[in-house]
């Protein structure tokens, strides 16, 4: 039996061991794994959840058991001090020597330290291992009991530094992002989508400092600042280093294996290094001159090193490693592809950007306007795998390139079903699973739903980038099988929307984290909290002051956050009818607070400009004069809209104005899967356009005809004919049964709209439940909508009398300090921010 030695239990050490496990011939070998660290290897990708729950269990990539289950010997916290190439012999920091037949060196990389005055300080710190952010954990807390505004630096912005500025938010402290280069990200964004992203970041709370070379580490044995030049200082309390990584490479020197100028050991395509018998993979390996420091590249080089050795010579290196990648920074999308940035003699660009949104797309075509050829995404990566796999594949694009990234509004397109992709296509780079991988794992191998297809091709289990076109291509599969595909909310919950809709309610579950523990796994995240917030407020009618934490921004802070950081004020004004006094009112908050005023479609009036702090001052003189919370920030409803109706119009049939009042103050506050809102027109010339709303009511001879399922926006649809010639009680009562139903059945941030496109049977069912009571649950509808009627609050009132809940509204967790970086510049005779350069 032939021993191999892995040096190194990262994440590609790893790679090599399991992709050694499952090899035809492993059984004529022993495998020996060493690592430095005093635990098997982790999930360094996602090392930033550490700070969500400090549980290093969690990222772990498989336990001491597996190895031993699988007769790998792994010896952890052993450092290897020497390799003997004459003697294919090893010798480790204690003096230990392990013979081999072939040696694998997996070290990875270090954390880069640049050579700055006072580096070695307290308080500085490098963001590389599980115990880097252990002391960086325990640092900031001693800071914090000093001092509760201690401020941090992170040297760096680049893919980790960025996630290190988030480590530093996480941990209380103001954070401050310090970067060498004139942009973010210098090696994967240009100019302009870097500077999108930096104005995302800003918007939620980095500091960030372009074009600073660091002279020296301020302070007396402890860091207390950063000296940039004679006059540039930045006061700081602790500094994260994140400036590159340096590949460990020692070993190799010490046994005189071929090295690169700049670091790193020279291996051909079958990984083999200078020595025949010893290979590199991972960030150690200098291939094509180049050092690769993607999870994708580094599990290749894992697999066709395994092949080597183990006896099956044809797996090579692809002369060319695909760089491509798509990453979520502090929960922004940021994405490239192909060749990110095009010179003008190789092809055209073509851009779409909104900074509005925080969104910058681009992409690179040949000059005849047929190939994709590379491309940047930012703020929304969500056609970043079709695109990838429209490059990697050479597809054909549409005439006009502009229709792959503009929106649906703006004449961008659909890119088609993912089944269209050819059988070779790699949808999952990090674990080189193809679509005909995915899609055999169904047809013939058994797998019935993604968990299993996961199980048995290890797709999406790299850096997760794939997972949108690995759910698609599973559904799409079983579809065309005569399968049942179950949408579920997230990763958390194996469940839709529905289904968690009723376990809440049957099982009376009353807050986020019972529902976790009950029905879901893992922390839960971004898109599965605010969806059971939407649950939790459709059956019991609580407002979102109840669990604020689970509550998407807007939400949280019960207003709209604008461009600039600033926030929306919209009080209700049912049915559009607004008195004297109340418009006095609004004129004077408006002056009194400086807001830009503007009467929306909606009939209301909204106020533009608060600060976060000046929120609850601003509703509470609102309140005061009877005012009440719009929902204008929520999934709920928002207007009714309304004409002057039969009480001034010479058409008017019916007194739409007190129809709508009614409507409106009967469905306030009413949560739901999408924003609601609603028209009643007194006549059918359609002032208040009821047919472009999700339920409109317009006037005709005999009482009110009713329509449902219409909205504007992008995608606009006429709302469709429900019922004929109701009365007001009537059209009440069918109202109540379609909203609840609504409520119940579509899925998280689906309008009335597509939500009835997707209903089986359309409409004419929709009229069977609703009209026919088809289902026998017309009368349980009405009771459930009755009972979210009688227990509103409106929920500004309610936090403006509660001072615990009135903590929130505060710029920093930790300071009462306000946000002086606010510009504005006058409009006509008002004011708007100032446009972003």
């Amino acid at each position: 039996m032939q021993n191999i030695v892995v040096i190194g239990n990262g994440m590609v050490g790893y790679k090599f061991c399991e992709k050694f496990v499952s090899h035809s011939n492993r059984k004529d070998f022993k495998l020996i794994v060493f690592g430095e660290e005093p635990r098997p290897a982790y999930d360094r990708v996602h090392l930033s959840e550490f700070f969500e729950n400090q549980d290093a269990k969690a990222l772990e990539m498989a336990s001491a058991e597996w190895y031993a289950e699988n007769d790998i010997e792994l010896i952890v916290g052993e450092r290897v001090s020497d390799i003997h190439r004459p003697t294919k012999t090893i010798t480790t920091a204690t003096d230990q020597k392990f013979s081999y037949d072939f040696l694998v060196l997996a070290t990875g990389s270090s954390a880069f330290v640049p050579p700055i005055k006072g580096v070695e300080k307290e308080g500085v710190f490098v963001y590389r291992t599980i115990e880097d952010l252990e002391g960086m954990l325990a640092y900031a807390s001693k800071l914090k009991a000093k001092n509760p505004n201690a401020k941090a630096a992170v040297l760096g912005g680049g893919l980790l530094g960025l996630e290190a500025g988030k480590a530093v938010m996480d941990m209380g402290l103001e954070p401050h992002i310090v970067e060498f280069a004139p942009k973010l990200m210098p090696r994967q964004l240009d100019s302009r989508s870097s500077q999108v992203l930096q104005l995302k970041l800003e918007s939620i709370g980095l500091n960030i400092h372009l074009s600073k070379a660091t002279n020296q580490i301020l302070g007396n044995g402890a860091i207390t600042g950063m000296e940039f030049g004679e006059d540039d200082v930045i006061d700081v309390e602790m500094l994260v280093i994140s400036a590159g990584i340096r590949p460990r490479d020692e070993l190799a020197k010490t046994c005189n294996l071929e090295m690169g100028v700049r670091g790193g050991i020279v291996v051909n395509n079958k990984m083999q290094t200078s020595d025949d018998c010893i290979y590199a993979i991972g960030e150690i390996a200098l291939y094509n001159q180049m050092i690769y420091g993607l999870v994708a590249p580094g599990y290749e080089m894992a697999t066709v090193a395994v092949d080597q050795i183990l006896g099956k010579p044809e797996r090579l290196m692809a002369d060319a490693i695909d760089m491509s990648t798509k990453l979520k920074l502090i929960g922004v999308d940021v994405a490239s592809f192909g060749e990110p940035f095009m010179p003008a003699s190789k092809g055209h660009s073509v851009i779409f950007e909104d900074k509005t949104k925080h969104l910058y797309k681009r992409i690179n075509v040949s000059h005849d306007g047929k190939t994709l050829l590379g491309g940047i995404l930012v703020g929304d990566a969500s056609d970043y795998n079709m695109l990838h796999q429209i490059y990697l594949n050479g597809m054909a694009i549409p005439e006009n390139p502009a229709e792959l990234i503009l929106p649906a509004s703006e004449g961008g397109k659909s890119f088609g079903s993912v089944m269209d992709l050819p059988e070779t296509a790699q949808v999952c780079s990090c674990e080189s699973i193809s679509k005909g991988d995915i899609c055999c794992s169904i047809t013939e191998n058994g797998s019935n739903n993604l968990g299993d297809v996961i199980a048995k091709t290890k797709a999406t289990t790299g850096c997760g980038g794939c997972k949108p076109m690995v759910v698609d291509l599973v559904n799409e599969t079983l579809k065309s099988l005569g399968k049942e595909v179950k949408e579920t909310v997230c990763e958390h919950f194996n469940f839709n929307r529905q289904e968690l809709y009723d376990l809440i309610k049957i099982n009376k579950v009353a807050n986020y984290e019972e529902a976790i523990n009950l029905f879901g796994e893992g922390h839960g995240c971004e898109v599965c909290k605010p969806v059971l917030a939407s649950i939790f407020a459709t059956i019991t009618m609580e407002t979102a002051n109840r669990q604020p934490t689970i509550q998407d921004t807007n939400d949280r802070f019960l207003a709209n956050i604008q461009r600039n950081g600033t926030y929306s004020v919209v009080p209700r004004v049912a049915g559009g009818e607004i008195t004297p006094d109340q418009l006095i009112t609004i004129g004077v908050v408006a002056k009194k607070y400086d807001l830009y005023t503007k009467i929306t479609g909606g009939q209301r009036i909204d106020l533009f400009g608060a600060q976060i702090h000046e929120l609850p001052l601003i509703w509470k003189e609102l309140i005061d004069a009877g005012f009440e919370s719009g929902h204008a920030y929520g999934k709920s409803l928002r207007t009714v809209k309304s004409c002057v109706g039969s009480t001034w119009c010479r058409y008017g049939m019916h007194e739409s104005v007190t129809f709508a009042i009614e409507i409106e103050n009967r469905y306030r506050g009413l949560r739901s899967p999408h924003k609601l809102k609603g028209g009643v027109s007194g006549c059918i010339r359609e002032c208040a356009e009821a047919r472009g709303k999700d339920f409109g009511l317009i006037a005709v001879e005999g009482g009110w005809n009713l329509y449902v399922c219409g909205n504007g926006g992008a995608t606009p649809k006429h709302a469709v004919l429900f019922a004929e010639k109701l009365d007001d009680e009537t059209a009440i009562k069918y109202l109540d049964r379609f909203l609840m139903y609504y409520i119940r059945t579509a899925g998280p941030l689906v309008r009335t709209a597509p939500w009835l496109d997707k209903l089986e049977g359309g409409i004419e069912y929709l009229k069977q439940v609703v009209i026919q009571d088809s289902l026998g649950i017309a009368d349980e509808l009405e009771l459930e909508m009755n009972g979210l009627v009688n227990k509103y609050e409106c929920e500004w009132k309610q936090a403006i009398e509660n001072p615990e809940m009135m903590k929130r509204f505060k710029h920093f967790v930790n300071s009462d300090d306000t946000d002086d970086n606010l510009v504005f510049v006058p409009m006509r005779e008002q004011k708007m921010p100032k446009a972003w350069s």
